[in-house]
């Protein structure tokens, strides 16, 4: 049976698509950072050149037309205070360079009194450049007084290169924490699927019932599906082992008739033709007689199979009564049908089916093996197991044909004129194996076959 057409992860496909979330998050937390942290290192140097400007610019006097400028010292200072970086200034009246450097780049601004900004190059270095102007009034009419101001960035930049670095770090702790909270959310969001996947995959192959583990509204309808489809398959077996067991019924009772009536005719026929024609019949209404019974047995082990009970069962009184039952049949076969030692070992099971499990094997023992020969049952205990064993002399398993002899209707070449349908061996594994157990088959040293069950110990 070919698996299922597989594609792809859920679990996988939600992570890959948290994680790739939590990246874009990361990248844009740390450009976020790194950019507000450049806009305030900047408007924070901006306000402090603008102050320093202004600073300068309230100490200009004019007296007799001219203009004087009292130079604060504080105006440079407080500068100097913030960082290490160099300063700059420059002072003109209109056109006319009064103090400062003369090559500094100055703002272009309009208003009065509102500061205008620049980044710019100077002297080899990059530097901030900060302008205010104010209206005076000379001798020759009304002129602007600008004065501007600059400062280095050298600080700022490493300034920012460590912020820039502690936002690296930010955006990558940030994407650490929200891998594993998406590892956490994929987790959390397929356990309800995965907790209904362990409790299909715990039933046994024919347990039906409908599941009734709660889940998210989201798989709602895959349950009720399931579920509809589970009830389907459980409406169709269980008609399908009704049929086979009531067919099964039917036909035994008119085959027993047709035998019963065949033997009657056959003796009191003198014909040897008659005789091997209602004889070769007889034989025909055995195996069909038989196979019927396992059909019927085999019915009763699958319905009990879905319902199978768990008592304590007395493995050495469970061999004892299925021997009983068949010594009859061994002593008309002229066979030796005996127990070894038999340990008190019990396990948990349905009683019902483990005898039936013994009556095939030992009924299939008795079958094969000759007239005088011998049919053992042994019990031991092993490990955590008890272990059962049926041997006999007789012919023994084909070996090329160990493996296939536990199918159905599976019959071995030495079976050629014996009454038999292939389900004995079927019906035992089936047991054996729903109470967890194993069937081994074999052959003898000595010759012979040899069937072992394998139960857990209660």
């Amino acid at each position: 049976m070919s698996g299922p057409n597989q594609q792809g992860s859920i679990r996988r496909r939600l992570l890959l698509s948290l994680m790739a979330g939590a990246a874009v998050l990361a990248v844009v937390v740390y450009f976020v950072v790194q950019s507000v942290a450049r806009q305030v290192a900047q408007e924070s140097q901006d306000n402090v050149l603008a102050a320093s400007a202004l600073s300068i610019l309230d100490s200009a006097r004019v007296s007799g037309g001219q203009v004087g400028v009292d130079f604060p010292y504080s105006a440079l200072s407080m500068l100097d205070s913030v960082t290490d970086e160099r300063v700059f200034y420059k002072i003109r009246l209109e056109d006319t360079f009064l103090s400062g450097y003369a090559e500094l780049p100055s703002a272009q601004g309009d208003a009065s009194d509102i500061p205008s900004y620049l980044s710019s190059n100077f002297l080899g270095v990059d530097v901030r450049v900060a302008t205010v102007q104010r209206a005076v009034s000379t001798d020759v009419g009304q002129s602007f007084l600008q004065v501007s101001v600059a400062q280095t960035l050298t600080g700022q930049k490493e300034t920012l290169s460590r912020i820039s670095r502690t936002a690296l770090a930010v955006g990558m702790g940030f994407f650490v924490v929200s891998a594993l909270l998406a590892v956490l959310v994929a987790q959390s969001a397929i356990r309800p699927l995965d907790r209904l996947t362990i409790s299909v995959s715990r039933r046994g192959p024919k347990d039906l019932r409908p599941v009734a583990a709660p889940v998210p509204s989201e798989m709602v309808p895959l349950v009720a599906s399931l579920n509809s489809l589970m009830g389907r398959l459980q409406k169709s077996l269980t008609r399908s082992e009704e049929f086979i067991a009531e067919a099964a019924h039917r036909v035994r009772t008119p085959l027993a008739i047709v035998r019963t009536k065949a033997e009657i005719i056959a003796r009191r026929s003198e014909d040897t033709a008659t005789q091997e024609a209602l004889s070769e019949m007889i034989h025909a209404i055995d195996d069909s007689s038989r196979t019927a019974g396992q059909l019927l047995d085999h019915a009763m082990v699958t319905f009990r199979l879905d319902h199978l009970l768990k008592e304590d069962i007395s493995l050495p009184q469970l061999i004892k009564e299925t021997v009983e039952r068949l010594r009859p049949v061994a002593d008309i076969k002229d066979i030796e049908l005996r127990t070894g030692e038999l340990p008190e070992l019990s396990v948990k099971g349905d009683r019902i089916l483990l005898q039936n499990a013994l009556l095939n094997l030992l009924d299939n023992a008795l079958k094969y093996a000759p007239s005088g020969a011998e049919v053992s049952v042994t019990l031991a205990s092993k490990g955590s197991n008890s272990v059962i064993g049926i041997s006999d002399s007789g012919p023994g398993f084909p070996n090329a044909e160990l493996d296939l002899l536990t199918d159905r209707f599976a019959r071995g070449q030495n079976a050629h004129g014996i009454v038999g349908s292939g389900l004995g061996l079927t019906i035992a594994k089936e047991v054996v194996e729903a109470h967890s157990g194993s069937l081994t088959i074999s052959n003898s040293t000595g010759g012979g076959a040899c069937v072992t069950l394998s139960f857990p110990s209660a």
